[in-house]
């Protein structure tokens, strides 16, 4: 059985996920608290945030996420979001739209693992680790 991260976001969790599908690619899926049987009261200022998020991209990978009340989320710590891709001109793409905005930590670059493999924090706050094919085999360092 595959682990599947479960992020949580201060109120941009639509936002990032929509950013997400635009340069991961895949089919996305979101609940609003406005979604929620109508016996679950949810506060007006609240309609609007996301109760579930899927997100199952062009590879397969599936990223889960909702949006959590501001004193219940902090900034993700202590993990990082890992994405393979197949090749390096991929992995520069997708690491240069995740960095946009946000903070690189490692430049993408050749590593004695990878052919490219960087480290960033997105403009939502999640962090990021992106391989490319690994410098033994034809395929994505997993």
């Amino acid at each position: 059985m595959p682990f599947s991260p479960y992020l949580n976001f201060r109120g941009n969790c639509r936002e990032a996920f929509e950013a997400y599908r635009d340069l991961l690619g895949g089919e996305l899926s979101i609940m609003s608290m406005a979604d929620a049987p109508s016996d679950y009261e949810v506060p007006e200022d609240q309609r609007d945030l996301v109760m579930h998020a899927y997100l199952v991209t062009a590879q397969g990978d599936e990223l889960m996420a909702s949006d959590a009340p501001p004193d219940e989320s902090g900034p993700t710590q202590g993990m990082y979001v890992h994405f393979s891709v197949p090749d390096a001109a991929e992995a520069e793409r997708v690491f240069n739209g995740l960095s946009d905005g946000g903070q690189v930590e490692m430049p993408l670059s050749p590593t004695f693992w990878a052919e490219a493999f960087g480290v960033c924090v997105d403009r939502f706050g999640t962090p990021w680790m992106i391989s490319g094919p690994s410098t033994d085999s034809d395929g994505p360092v997993d």
